[in-house]
């Protein structure tokens, strides 16, 4: 008899230390985020100081590109996928979109290059190969050094999207085809402060004094151009999420569009618009 209830008492104790493991405030929550390298550093941001707060969740912060952040949220991969372009009907089908603001794409050169500004049939005639030297556009006589994202980039797609346009047939207009390929926006970066013949695109949030953002038809990247539209060369940092956010997914987004996460984003240039919602659901 003695014996049962020594049993019993283990089974006990067993119940009540799995029941703490569970339930105690430092037991841990864990948030994947994985997707645009362009949203990657400002999710970065949020989540450490999310995690100040809540010392019982876990979230972790990857890149991959745009193209991967949808897949991981549509296969459930990730909690979160992140993308920083406006996504077509299927890309978005049974996804929840919250627009965490605009960025705008910004045209770089090294701050050794002479041009300041350059209108936006100049641009697209640069990285679609009809312009190929920087004299055709009041510079040196000098070889154009075409750098841009790889397929995927949701900063690629923005960029295509809105300076290179479609052909008549309905098809994107290419890249010119002799442009260096960079996996990343700070890669992109790097290469083009390091040669002063070199022109790439980049997040305007990741925009650093090692390069020089150009002007478009007259008008100079800032907060309040993007704000209003001015500048036109902007696309959304997203989160999505696949289907309804699970609880503590919820109290994450919630967090980041209430006056502190909001604050987070202000300060790494992420604009607020008149033109954006905070979410939108997509389903089939």
């Amino acid at each position: 008899m003695e014996s049962k209830y020594i049993i019993g008492i283990i089974v006990a104790l067993v119940v009540i230390v799995g029941a703490y493991m569970v339930l105690a405030p430092g037991s841990s929550n864990k948030i994947t985020i994985v997707g645009s390298t362009s949203v990657q550093p400002v999710a970065e941001k949020l989540a450490t100081a999310y995690m100040k707060e809540h010392s019982n969740v876990k979230i972790t912060v990857q890149g991959g590109g745009t193209a991967v952040g949808i897949k991981s949220a549509q296969d459930g991969t990730a909690n979160i996928g992140t993308a920083s372009k406006s996504l077509s009907a299927n890309d978005s089908q049974n996804l929840t979109q919250y627009t965490l603001g605009q960025d705008g794409v910004v045209a770089i050169v090294s701050p050794n290059n002479t041009i300041s500004g350059l209108t936006k049939a100049q641009l697209k005639g640069i990285f679609s190969g009809n312009i190929t030297n920087w004299n055709q556009v009041g510079g040196p006589d000098a070889k154009i050094n075409v750098i841009i994202r790889e397929d995927g980039s949701g900063t690629r797609d923005a960029f295509q999207d809105i300076v290179l346009g479609k052909l008549a047939n309905g098809t994107k207009t290419p890249f010119v085809s002799s442009a260096i390929v960079q996996s990343s926006t700070e890669a992109v970066q790097q290469a083009v402060s390091q040669d002063p013949n070199a022109i790439g695109f980049i997040s305007y949030a990741s925009l650093s004094n090692s390069t020089k953002a150009l002007s478009i038809d007259g008008i100079t990247i800032s907060d309040s151009t993007i704000a209003d539209g001015t500048y036109t060369i902007q696309r959304p940092f997203l989160f999505l999420v696949k289907g309804t956010p699970k609880a503590d997914i919820q109290s994450f987004i919630d967090w980041v569009m209430g006056p502190e996460g909001q604050a987070i984003l202000t300060s790494e240039k992420i604009i607020k618009s008149t033109n954006s919602t905070n979410s939108t659901n997509s389903t089939k």
